[in-house]
């Protein structure tokens, strides 16, 4: 069983609510994501969006971020990234543009492309010594790109251990061989990299820790866990990690998130149990803000490193 009723019923309603837009997007905010996705080609960050359909598939459709600048003949580490449940609500077309539009991950590719990153790009939830180390680790090592696919998440119920599984196949058996077929990918393990939030953050760390041998590193960003299932987490971390002793490993929460004391205890049941990881809590509530700030720019700073060390 991947989450105990107990804890899905207890985080249901913090889930939808933390993943469901607040009435709609001011123009401002439309137009603030539309530039990001239509950045002129060249211009650092800029990335180029596909949208690819698989009929029949458990997942219908995902958008890939692909990078549209710098060297053209450059091949670039795949991160897969994982929405909330609020667009698993959505029909498959709408949800499937979480990550690139509704969480502006075009808009955070462009900033940590382009640093110094300031307060703003974080919607304001970012620690001034956070924020300095950040732009220090970019300083040292510029942002390279990856080529992010982000697919539609269906509304799993996480206790269902065939449906997550079964999700977790459509990711490595038919996903990622089209992103390796489709775009200047590295097909390696070491060189692909899942995360998610929410909903998608538990998915990331199911899938991920279940397939050693696809990832090279697994990241979460305020994963819908329960602290009563820590140490079956650590049993999983564990084994993939014998099976992979190079796997990156990073589980992340916020000052407000629902999820934040389950997580800790996560990473305190890790810790115990010898298995290396990164652990960090940041400030943002479990919403749409740290989505489009904190959660957006940790994600793609922290695989960039995992997936080129």
């Amino acid at each position: 069983m991947l989450l105990p009723r107990r804890g899905f019923a207890l985080g249901a309603a913090a889930l939808v609510l933390g993943c469901q837009p607040r009435g709609e997007a001011s123009p401002e905010r439309t137009a603030q994501m539309g530039r990001a996705l239509d950045a002129p080609v060249g211009s650092p960050g800029a990335t180029r969006l596909l949208e690819w359909d698989f009929p029949g598939a458990m997942s219908t459709r995902s958008t890939v971020l692909v990078p549209a600048w710098g060297d053209p003949a450059a091949r670039y580490p795949v991160l897969v990234a994982l929405h909330g449940r609020g667009e698993a609500l959505r029909p498959p077309a709408e949800g499937a543009l979480g990550w690139p539009r509704d969480y502006a991950l075009a808009r955070a590719i462009q900033r940590v492309a382009s640093p110094p990153l300031t307060s703003t790009d974080f919607e304001g939830f970012v620690e001034p010594s956070r924020l300095a180390y950040l732009n220090g680790l970019l300083a040292r090592r510029p942002f390279a790109g990856l080529i992010v696919a982000c697919p539609y998440v269906p509304s799993l119920d996480l206790a269902d251990e065939q449906e997550v599984l079964r999700f977790g196949r459509f990711v490595k058996e038919t996903l990622l061989p089209r992103v390796r077929r489709e775009t200047r990918a590295l097909a390696d393990a070491a060189s692909t990299g899942i995360d998610g939030v929410s909903l998608g953050g538990t998915l990331s760390l199911a899938i991920g820790l279940d397939g050693s041998s696809t990832f090279g590193a697994v990241g979460t960003l305020q994963p819908a866990v329960d602290a009563g299932d820590a140490s079956r987490w650590a049993d999983k971390a564990l084994a993939a990690r014998h099976a992979n002793p190079k796997l990156r490993l990073r589980l992340l929460t916020s000052d407000g998130d629902y999820f934040r004391e389950a997580v800790r205890q996560t990473s305190s049941a890790w810790s115990a149990a010898g298995v290396a990881h990164d652990f960090d809590m940041v400030l943002g509530p479990h919403d749409y803000p740290f989505n489009r700030g904190p959660g957006a720019i940790e994600m793609l700073t922290w695989h960039d490193r995992a997936l080129r060390s």
